[in-house]
C-alpha cells in the first residue's frame, strides 16, 4: 500500500535518489544531502509548529510503499511564498506605445522582473517515481497537499500557486535561458536550476535585467518557450488544471514555465472533499476510488482506497486502511472522488 505523510530524518537518503531522478527545473528538490537534510528539519519544525496563521512554514511530503518501505515519490507545501525573500517571476503583458499625431497605438508583450506572487501559498517539488506516473497515485502526490490545506486552512493563503517545469531538451538546455539569463550569468540552464536549489533564485533575479524585456526582441525559439511546459511536467499540470487552477500572466524567471493559479476556497479537493465518521469493518463492498485522508497535523496521512461512499453516512474501513490512515472507529477522515 502507498502512503503519503511527513517527511522524516530517516528518508534522507531515499529522499536524495528522488532528487537525482527528478525532472531538471525543480529545484526545491535539489541533490544535496546537507541542503536536502536542511529542509527535512524545517519540514519536522513546521509540522510540529502550533502556528495559528500564515507563516513561513514549509510541508514536505513522501509517498511510501508501506510494504518494502521504500520512498516513491515526494511533494510540497510553502505555506508564505516570498516570505523571508522575495519571490521573483516574470510578468508577461503588454505594453502599449501610441503617438496622437499619427493616430497609433501599439501593444508589445513584455516580460518584467515582479514579485506580485510573494504572500501566495506555493506548491512545488512534486516527484514520482516512472512507473507511476499517469496513475491513481500521481493524483494521490499531488492532490492531498490540498487536503491538507483543507484541514489546516489558517496556516495557508488564500490564494495558491504553482510554477510548472518550463520546457529543455534532451541535453538540458533552455532556449529561453540561453536567449536572456545565459547573457547575465554565462551559466548553462542545468546550472542555474542546481544553484537555485542549492542557494536561493534571489541572487540570481537580482542581477537580472530590471527594465521590461520586449518579448519581439526575443529569438523565436526563446518566444515558443513562453508558457510552454516541458513534456515531463504536463501530469503535473493536467492534476491542478483539473482542480480548478488556471494560467496566468506570470511565467518562471528561468526557463518561461507557466505559473497555474487558484483562489484557494474554488479548489475542487478544497472545496468538494467531505469529512465523515469512521466505522470499521472487515470486508467493503467498494463501489468507487477516492482519495482519504485524516486531518492530523504531524501524524498527516493520505491513501487511494476503493470505497462504498455515501455523503452523511459513516464511511467504512477495513483494519489495514485504518491502519494504514492512523484512525480509529468514531474518528474523522477526509474524502473526495478521485
Amino acid at each position: 500500500m502507498l502512503v503519503l505523510r511527513p517527511v522524516e530524518p530517516t528518508d534522507l537518503p531515499q529522499l536524495q535518489q528522488l532528487a537525482r531522478d527528478s525532472l531538471v527545473g525543480v529545484t526545491s528538490l535539489p541533490d544535496d544531502s546537507e541542503r536536502l537534510g536542511e529542509k527535512i528539519a524545517a519540514s519536522c519544525a513546521s509540522f510540529d509548529s502550533d502556528a495559528a496563521a500564515q507563516g513561513p512554514e514549509n510541508y514536505f511530503f513522501v509517498l511510501e510503499d508501506i510494504d518494502s518501505h521504500r520512498l516513491v515519490g515526494c511533494s510540497e507545501i510553502l505555506a508564505t511564498a516570498g516570505f523571508n525573500e522575495p519571490f521573483y517571476s516574470l510578468r508577461n503583458r503588454h505594453f502599449t506605445s501610441a503617438s496622437r499625431e499619427l493616430n497609433i497605438e501599439h501593444g508589445v508583450p513584455a516580460l518584467s522582473l515582479c514579485h506580485d506572487l510573494s504572500g501566495h501559498t506555493l506548491l512545488r517539488g512534486f516527484h514520482i517515481d516512472e512507473a507511476l506516473v499517469r496513475t491513481p497515485f500521481s493524483e494521490l502526490l499531488s492532490r492531498a497537499r490540498l487536503l491538507f490545506i483543507a484541514a489546516h486552512a489558517p496556516r495557508f493563503a488564500e490564494a495558491v500557486i504553482t510554477e510548472i517545469v518550463g520546457y529543455s531538451d534532451a541535453q538540458g538546455h533552455s532556449p529561453f535561458w540561453d536567449a536572456l539569463g545565459k547573457h547575465f550569468f554565462d551559466l548553462p540552464y542545468v546550472e542555474a536550476e542546481r544553484l537555485c536549489g542549492l542557494q536561493s533564485r534571489t541572487f540570481l533575479a537580482e542581477l537580472m535585467p530590471q527594465y521590461p524585456i520586449y518579448v519581439p526582441m526575443l529569438p523565436q525559439a526563446a518566444q515558443d518557450c513562453i508558457g510552454r511546459i516541458h513534456p515531463d511536467g504536463q501530469e503535473a499540470f493536467d492534476i491542478l488544471e483539473r482542480e480548478g487552477f488556471e494560467t496566468n500572466s506570470y511565467i518562471d524567471l528561468f526557463d518561461a514555465g507557466p505559473t497555474l493559479y487558484a483562489r484557494t476556497a474554488n479548489i475542487r479537493s478544497i472545496a468538494q472533499s467531505q469529512t465523515v465518521t469512521v466505522q470499521e469493518e472487515p470486508l467493503i463492498d467498494a463501489r468507487g476510488r477516492y482519495l482519504v485522508s485524516n486531518d492530523a497535523l504531524h501524524g498527516f496521512r493520505a491513501v487511494v482506497a476503493e470505497l462504498d461512499f455515501q455523503p452523511g453516512q459513516p464511511l467504512a474501513l477495513d483494519p489495514a486502511l485504518c491502519a494504514a490512515l492512523n484512525v480509529r472507529a468514531g474518528g474523522t477522515i477526509r474524502v473526495i472522488a478521485l
